[in-house]
Parts: C-alpha cells; sequence; structure tokens
C-alpha cells in the first residue's frame, strides 16, 4: 500500500511562512510528478503548484513569488515553502503524486489526506 503523509498545517498571521512537508511511503520505485493542490471551503480544488520529475515547476499564479516547491527524490519528499501567506491562502491543502509501485510494477496517482492552513488575524 502506499500513501502519502502531509505535515506542517496551522494557523499563521497574514504576512507570515508556513512550510508543508509530504512524504511518500510504501512499495516505491519511483515518483513523477509531485505537487500541491488546496481547497477552500465553497470552492473546486485548485493546482497550487508542481514539479515534474526532470525539475520543471508550475504555479498557480496567485501564488507565483510568494509559494517555493522543491523534492528530495531519495526521500520521496515534496515540500511546499509558503511566505508573505495572505487570508486568501486559507484551505486544506493536498499532496498529490504519480508514483510507481511494486508488486506488479505500474503507476499510480495518489492523494494525501490533507492539511489545514488558516491565515487569520
Amino acid at each position: 500500500q502506499v500513501q502519502l503523509v502531509e505535515s506542517g498545517g496551522g494557523l499563521v498571521q497574514p504576512g507570515g511562512s508556513l512550510r508543508l512537508s509530504c512524504a511518500a511511503s510504501g512499495s516505491i520505485f519511483s515518483t513523477n510528478a509531485m505537487g500541491w493542490y488546496r481547497q477552500a471551503p465553497g470552492k473546486q480544488r485548485e493546482l497550487v503548484a508542481t514539479l515534474n520529475g526532470g525539475g520543471g515547476t508550475n504555479y498557480a499564479g496567485s501564488v507565483k513569488g510568494r509559494f517555493t516547491i522543491s523534492r528530495d527524490n531519495a526521500k520521496n519528499t515534496v515540500s511546499l515553502q509558503m511566505t508573505s501567506l495572505k487570508p486568501e491562502d486559507t484551505a486544506v491543502y493536498y499532496c498529490n503524486a504519480e508514483i510507481g509501485v511494486l508488486g506488479p510494477s505500474r503507476y499510480l496517482e495518489v492523494w494525501g489526506q490533507g492539511t489545514l492552513v488558516t491565515v487569520s488575524s
């Protein structure tokens, strides 16, 4: 069984910073794209940032210049450094990854359980 586990959410004041981390575990032989999505109350889930296996990144316009995605391929982890946070960044943040799993070998799209980020004074 393969799973993604997020950590690092919480309450932060506007203008503050927060770092989210996500670790993949299980019978993994590789990971392709890894990324972060978020869903605010009453809204659809949206892309925040993705990072493909070749190192290419894609950011939502609303977070460009404030958020930075990074990954550690050896540890199968992806992180999201968030700075200059705004109240509109409040959402549940989900980790997503395309993971190569063993037994039999295949690629699966996996989602984490989500971690809540609240930006409020």
